[in-house]
């Protein structure tokens, strides 16, 4: 196994184990690479996958995990009170602001996380930065209904984005489609040291949905280190 993964495995484990306790009812499941360990670990703690807990995902792949894992699926239309979701990140600051949206769920993850009395993200060693934007080259993903990406694309370029990008699929052709039926533009704004007021501007945009910037609502972090140690870091 890789380091990189071995990283992901411990930081997963570590945040179930301190946050996920008997008094846990509902709880939250995000997307990414990092969550099948956080699945993983559920069903290896048995008294997890067998009590009467509700998990909610936020995304295909996060509902998929949880239907295969036998666990109880829930959603947010039921449960719209959650106490704890746990979640992946493409970058995280020493602020615990993040960005996500690499696989075009941000909008989900949001109200999953929004929910929750502790929003707790799991990443390793690599999402960690000083400064949103630098490591995540690909800039802030952006969910916008069809009828209005013409319309969002300029407004992007007027708030700093020179080259604002209209996500495509690897595998058809066309653009990337979200969950919601909506597409995501990737807008790269370099180094974000404003995280708060650029989420603010995007958004007051006519036609954003949702925006990946995850400000203020980050409980906790786990980094998943190269020695494949996890390492906690609670909100400043």
């Amino acid at each position: 196994m890789s380091s990189l993964n071995d990283a992901k495995r411990r930081a997963a484990y570590k945040a179930v184990d301190e946050n996920i306790t008997s008094e846990s009812k509902i709880i939250g499941i995000g997307s990414g690479s990092t969550v099948v360990y956080v699945i993983e670990r559920i069903l290896q703690r048995g008294n997890l996958a067998n009590k009467e807990c509700i998990f909610v995902p936020t995304s295909f792949q996060s509902r998929l995990l949880i239907i295969e894992g036998g666990l109880n699926l829930g959603d947010i239309d039921q449960y719209s009170e959650i106490d704890v979701t746990i979640d992946g990140a493409d970058e995280v600051d020493e602020n615990l602001n993040a960005i996500k949206g690499g696989g075009a769920c941000h909008l989900r993850e949001k109200v999953v996380a929004e929910a929750a009395k502790k929003f707790v993200i799991v990443a390793d060693y690599s999402k960690k930065s000083s400064t949103l934007g630098e490591k995540w080259k690909q800039g802030v993903p952006i969910e916008v209904i069809p009828f209005a990406y013409a319309l969002v694309i300029p407004s992007l370029k007027r708030l700093g984005c020179e080259n604002p990008v209209l996500r495509m699929a690897k595998s058809k052709a066309g653009p990337v489609i979200s969950d919601n039926g909506n597409l995501i533009v990737d807008a790269d704004f370099g180094l974000i040291k404003k995280p708060k007021e650029l989420l603010e501007k995007i958004k007051l945009l006519t036609g954003v949905v949702e925006v990946g910037l995850f400000v203020n609502m980050t409980r906790m972090v786990y980094f998943g280190n190269e020695d494949g140690k996890g390492k906690q870091y609670l909100f400043k």
